[in-house]
């Protein structure tokens, strides 16, 4: 009986190699559809087609590379092939043997050839300890990446030692390979964060890991250090969402880094106040003893032993944890009943003003909102058509901590007056009265309002932590319509090969050298304190900017930072608007501004063939031979026009030749103009960006955007000719004389 059965294997055998002759001449030929229709055939003239592919691919190896092979292509089609004729499927003795030769191809066999196997010879019913011994047998072998994807695959890790599997892993960094390895087991994911934590601890000797693996395949020392190790952790924390305390020592580090940093940024930079500084050290250090060891020696370096002895008093630092002039300090101070610690005054508080940005609206007219029925007035004010806001957002800076930035103050600028609303607060009584949807309906609306110009810098990312505060706002950057994203126009500044002028002088911008010899305390400004500097002449003073935005009540320090960061955006918008040409911004440019946040401008390839740009700026719909007919000729006398105020000189020109103009003067806003417009019946000219916020208020082809780059006569020729307006010699200064 068994002489049968091995002759009969044999007959397959021969049977499936002829059969693979045929297939690779095909697959040779690229003859793929009477490929497919020969597999299905030879499989089914076959005795055991189960055998008869792992016949296949033993006699073969071109399946042992990456890629699409022959190989795969027949398995794949076996797999499929088995679901049409489930009664080939082996089971008992016969199985068991299939099993153990599949096993053996797994063994050098890529990853996408995995899964087809395993489903076909039905791998998840095999003994579970023949399966572990193979896969030890794989790693004894030195092949660590294959015994860990095949235990991935038949679901062993249970069963195994996660720091025995995952170690030669990670010293070949395969990083990937280590997290798909835990993904799935909470257990796992524990048990291997406190492994690379035991080794992150101080003193421990990485080399002791290494030494075990000598010789290792693709082995890269470099990359296996406390640093990637730190790294690794965090992102696992992060992805897994496990208790960051399961891992004191990674988290002890990254804190004590943190430490480094404040100290820096206050006795080095000294872009931080003593107030915003010492809170962030006492929320970084807390409770933990070896954090306020290292926080005192910081201490001694920068600063004093007196210092040193006030923060140990803070802290309830035992006397023997403390170096010998610092106890003595302590001693003094508690001699002389001193408790809390003098808060120093910078002496150059005053001198700000007359250094950086200043509000130009009254105190008063900050608004810090806490209740929804608080935030009722904003949204009244906010949500107008033609309305133009400055919109910022601040959060607690997490110094690289695990998880998303939550807002904790979103800033809304409006000419006259800025709203600061309190997020956590607000979201807090949304939960409370069982209302969420209702203040992020509002946000959105805002956002999707395309007659509200939004104005922001670097808006994508302030979205983005905006949705990982609030879950029913994740597709607010997707509905944006009509935001300025000023970071996109900072981008073009820098690229000006044009000087920055001020009122047709240079920015007065204090070097480095400068600021340090005469100041004490600035560095080069960068970001959207640089942006405020080159446009407006002075830069945001940014002390504040890592504040602890959670903690309540804010400092008046960070409100008036706060609102200045929203109400600068709206200054900036406004002289970029009335002088593009002399910040090197053409008038293209700034009509190509307003869109969405981080979603590039298409290209002239991109756009939609429905979608035609005119040399105004306006865009006609449908191709040339659709363009509809030139409006009816009329006299100047029968045009009536209200330019806006960067365009009085296509004003003065308009009027010399008989056409109605009234203009705006230089401080009157832009909106003026729409309201002049639906009163007197007049056409608004304008240019640039507030063409996107006026052609909303009035009719169709109420609004016209002229190229500003342009000379005042050749933007008075693109007016007549569009609107069909017939100048005669009669009415050149008509208007003049009358």
């Amino acid at each position: 009986m068994n002489q049968d059965s091995d002759s009969s294997d044999q007959l397959t055998g021969q049977d499936a190699l002829l059969l693979l002759k045929t297939l690779q001449l095909l697959w040779t030929k690229k003859e793929m559809k009477k490929l497919k229709e020969e597999i299905g055939q030879g499989f089914a003239g076959l005795e055991d087609p189960l055998a008869g592919l792992l016949d296949m691919l033993e006699s073969s190896s071109d399946w042992k590379g990456k890629g699409h092979s022959l190989g795969y292509y027949i398995t794949t089609e076996l797999q499929l092939w088995i679901k049409e004729h489930p009664a080939v499927q082996q089971s008992g003795i016969k199985l068991k043997k299939l099993q153990a030769r599949v096993l053996r191809i797994l063994a050098q066999c890529p990853a996408n050839l995995l899964d087809p196997l395993i489903s076909i010879y039905q791998l998840h019913t095999a003994d579970r300890n023949y399966l572990l011994e193979h896969v030890s047998h794989l790693y004894h072998r030195g092949h660590y990446k294959e015994a860990a994807m095949l235990s991935i695959k038949l679901k062993l890790q249970p069963d195994q030692d996660v720091e025995k599997m995952c170690t030669p892993l990670l010293l070949q960094d395969k990083t990937n390979l280590v997290e798909d390895y835990v993904g799935e087991y909470p257990e796992l994911q524990s048990k291997l964060l406190q492994i690379l934590d035991t080794w992150c601890e101080p003193g421990f000797n990485i080399s002791n890991i290494t030494r075990q693996y000598q010789g290792l395949f693709r082995y890269k020392p470099d990359k296996f250090n406390r640093k990637m190790l730190s790294k690794l952790v965090f992102r696992l924390l992060d992805r897994f969402n496990v208790d960051p305390a399961l891992c004191p020592n990674v988290i002890n580090q990254r804190h004590l880094r943190t430490l480094n940093y404040l100290f820096y940024k206050r006795f080095v930079e000294k872009t931080m106040t003593q107030e915003n500084w010492a809170d962030h050290v006492q929320s970084t250090v807390g409770e933990n003893r070896w954090l306020q060891g290292h926080l005192i020696q910081l201490l001694i370096s920068y600063c004093d032993l007196n210092t040193a002895a006030r923060w140990a008093q803070r802290c309830d630092l035992p006397k023997e944890m403390l170096p010998y002039g610092v106890a003595d300090e302590l001693q003094k101070l508690q001699i002389q009943g001193r408790v809390e610690e003098a808060v120093k005054v910078d002496n150059y508080e005053e001198s700000k003003k007359k250094d950086y940005y200043q509000l130009p609206i009254p105190r008063a007219n900050i608004h810090f909102l806490q209740t929804w029925e608080e935030t009722l007035p904003c949204w009244e004010k906010v949500l107008q058509p033609g309305q133009v806001v400055g919109i910022d957002m601040e959060w607690r800076p997490s110094f690289g901590m695990v998880g998303k930035p939550r807002v904790s103050l979103l800033q809304i600028a409006l000419k006259d007056e800025v709203f600061l609303l309190d997020l956590p607060r607000l979201l807090e009584q949304a939960e409370t009265e069982g209302e969420k949807e209702k203040l992020p309906h509002f946000i959105q609306m805002l956002y999707s309002d395309a007659a509200i110009t939004k104005l922001g810098y670097g808006m994508s990312g302030d979205l983005n932590s905006l949705a990982a505060t609030w879950s029913a706002l994740k597709d607010t950057d997707k509905q944006a319509q009509g935001v300025v994203d000023l970071l996109k126009v900072d981008k073009q500044l820098q690229k000006s090969s044009i000087d920055w002028k001020k009122g047709g002088r240079k920015v007065n911008v204090l070097s480095p050298e400068q600021s340090y010899e005469d100041r004490g305390f600035r560095q080069p400004e960068k970001g959207l304190s640089l942006l405020v500097q080159h446009v407006l002449g002075k830069p945001l003073d940014k002390t504040e900017q890592l504040s602890n935005w959670e903690k309540r009540p804010l400092r008046e320090e960070q409100i008036l930072y706060a609102a200045s960061d929203a109400y600068c955006l709206l200054e900036i918008y406004e002289k970029l608007c009335k002088d593009p040409a002399s910040f090197g911004l053409s008038s293209d440019l700034t009509e190509s501004l307003v869109g969405k946040p981080s979603i590039k401008p298409r290209t002239k390839k991109q756009l939609n063939k429905q979608e035609v740009p005119s040399p105004s700026g306006q865009q006609r719909k449908g191709s040339d031979k659709d363009t509809p007919c030139p409006p009816a000729p009329i006299s100047p006398k029968e045009f009536s026009v209200v330019c806006d105020n960067m365009l009085q000189g296509l004003g003065r020109y308009l009027r010399c030749l008989g056409v109605d103009v009234r203009m705006l003067e230089n401080d009157d806003d832009h909106r003026k103009a729409a309201e002049i417009a639906r009163q007197e019946g007049r056409v608004i000219l304008t240019s640039g960006l507030p063409y996107q916020t006026l052609q909303s208020q009035v009719a169709e082809g109420r609004c016209f955007s002229v190229n500003c780059s342009e000379k005042a006569k050749e933007q008075a020729l693109q007016v007549l000719k569009h609107f069909n307006v017939q100048v005669s010699l009669a009415d050149i200064f008509s208007r003049c004389q009358s």
